[in-house]
This record gives C-alpha cells, sequence and structure tokens, in this order.
C-alpha cells in the first residue's frame, strides 16, 4: 500500500511538471535576468561613475564635487537596478516602491543622524568651505582634505594619521580654513627687559623684518611697543608672506631675534616680583 502511495505521489509531481513546464522555464529565465540585471547593473553603476569621475576632473572640477557627485550617481544607478530586477520577477515595482518609503520614513527617523550628515554632506559640496587638498580647522582637529563622501569627510593630520569627521558635526562647528587665502600673516610678541632701549629694540626688530626677502614688503608691517607687562616691555611684531612660507617665516623670524638680540645685549627676562624686606623696631619691656 506504502508503495503504491509513493508511485502515486511521483507519477502526480512528474504530471505536475509536465503540464508546468512552461511556467517553470519562465520562472527560471525570469530569475537568472534579473541577477543578469543586478550584475550588470552593478558593473554599469561602477563604470558610470568612474566616467563622470573622469570627465569632472579632465574639466578641472573641484575634487571634493567630482567624488561626492560620483558616488550619488553610482548609489542612484544601484538602486534603479535593484527596482528593475525586482520588476523582472513579477514584484509590482509600484508596491516595491510605497513600501520602499514607508520603510524608509520608519529608517530616517530612526537614523536621523546619518540623515544630518547625509544634508551636512550635499551643503559642503555646494557652499564648497574647503576643497581636497587644503589644510583645515574642523572644530579642533586639523588635517589636509583628502575627500568629502556623502557622510563623513576625512583628513590627514601633519603627524599622518587618517580623521574620519561626521559631516553634521562639521556643519555645525567652526570651520577655519588656512589654504584658502593666497597670503596671511604672521605675528609675534617680544618681551624684553624693562631697562632696553625702545628706540634700539624697534630698529633691530623692523631691520630683521625689512631684511627677509620672503616677508611681503606692499603689505603693512608693524613694530610697536604693546603692553607694559609684570615683568617685560612687550612688543608686537605683525608681518605678512604667502601662506607657503608661514611657518618657515616665523620660525626663522625668532631665531634671528635670539641672535640678535643675545648680540646686543637685550635680555629676555623671567619672570619676576620684587620683594621689599623691612626691619621692624625691636620692642623693649
Amino acid at each position: 500500500m506504502n508503495e503504491l502511495n509513493v508511485v502515486g505521489s511521483i507519477n502526480g509531481a512528474g504530471s505536475w511538471l509536465v503540464h508546468n513546464q512552461a511556467l517553470l522555464l519562465s520562472y527560471a529565465v525570469n530569475i537568472v535576468a534579473a541577477i543578469a540585471i543586478v550584475i550588470g547593473g552593478v558593473i554599469a553603476a561602477r563604470i558610470v561613475s568612474n566616467g563622470i569621475h573622469r570627465v569632472m576632473r579632465a574639466r578641472h572640477i573641484d575634487a571634493t564635487v567630482a567624488d561626492f557627485l560620483a558616488a550619488l550617481v553610482r548609489y542612484a544607478v544601484i538602486a534603479f537596478t535593484l527596482i528593475a530586477a525586482l520588476g523582472r520577477v513579477g514584484v509590482q515595482t509600484a508596491s516595491v516602491i510605497a513600501v520602499l518609503g514607508a520603510a524608509g520614513l520608519a529608517v530616517g527617523l530612526a537614523l536621523q543622524g546619518s540623515l544630518s550628515n547625509l544634508a551636512a554632506g550635499v551643503l559642503l559640496v555646494v557652499f564648497r568651505p574647503f576643497r581636497a587638498g587644503e589644510y583645515v580647522d574642523l572644530g579642533g582637529v586639523a588635517g589636509t582634505v583628502l575627500n568629502v563622501q556623502i557622510f563623513s569627510t576625512t583628513l590627514r593630520s601633519a603627524d599622518g594619521k587618517i580623521v574620519v569627521i561626521p559631516n553634521g558635526k562639521i556643519i555645525g562647528g567652526n570651520i577655519i580654513n588656512f589654504s584658502r587665502e593666497p597670503v596671511r600673516r604672521n605675528e609675534f610678541v617680544i618681551g624684553v627687559a624693562y631697562d632696553s632701549d625702545i628706540d634700539r629694540v624697534k630698529a633691530i626688530l623692523t631691520g630683521i623684518i625689512q631684511s627677509d626677502e620672503r616677508i611681503l614688503k606692499d603689505r603693512e608691517m608693524t613694530v610697536r611697543l604693546n603692553e607694559l607687562g609684570a615683568s617685560s616691555i612687550n612688543f608686537v611684531v605683525r608681518v605678512w608672506s604667502n601662506s607657503g612660507d608661514l611657518q618657515n617665516v616665523y620660525w626663522d623670524v625668532l631665531e634671528r631675534i635670539k641672535r640678535e638680540f643675545d648680540a646686543a645685549g637685550i635680555s629676555f627676562p623671567y619672570p619676576q616680583m620684587d620683594v621689599n624686606l623691612r626691619r621692624l623696631p625691636e620692642q623693649t619691656e
């Protein structure tokens, strides 16, 4: 009896396969086609994204904008590819889009931070407060901008560390760009002893900055007595130079000030305090 049931089941399955052969073949073709669409879409997304990036770079469009737009195009092509693959296997794309919209709303509420980073990334690309290759300070983190992605910005610090900062934090904080202006100003505060000759100090400081070719002579140069401090009289020196020379000018001028002041006998005082002692008269009994 059991053998008869097994044989009947096999015959029934075989009959079903024979009668539904065309349907199964259609499903198999659609599945294979959907897989091919996904694979082709991913490859096409990469090709289109790279092509757009190359075209924008060839037109000398900023690398920050090129990277950001290329990434957006790549993800958009992949999204359309997935919708097309689902439609190929018989899924109603209108229903899928509606479900995705509802799911997107729920996910958006749960991932408000990520969406704020996305919106901030768009603002950074549109307004471009900094570009790839520029040296910036983003909320206390300084470094050279490597790229601006959809959700984050990557910097390389001066000591070679890679720092990834969420775009939302960048938009919400201060952005200091050290590379945007071609020239920048150095400021020195030089304190000397109170017995120093003011005119002599000013003459030495003026001679140092006048003799440095990297300091821009067509910009304002300031050498003035700025403060009568607790232990020293403080002079302020302000000079302009090209941004690329700024740090070297600062170091070199400081070294020359120390050497020439030592040679002229002008001292840099340590913090000091005057203490006056008074002998009290002895009390007699």
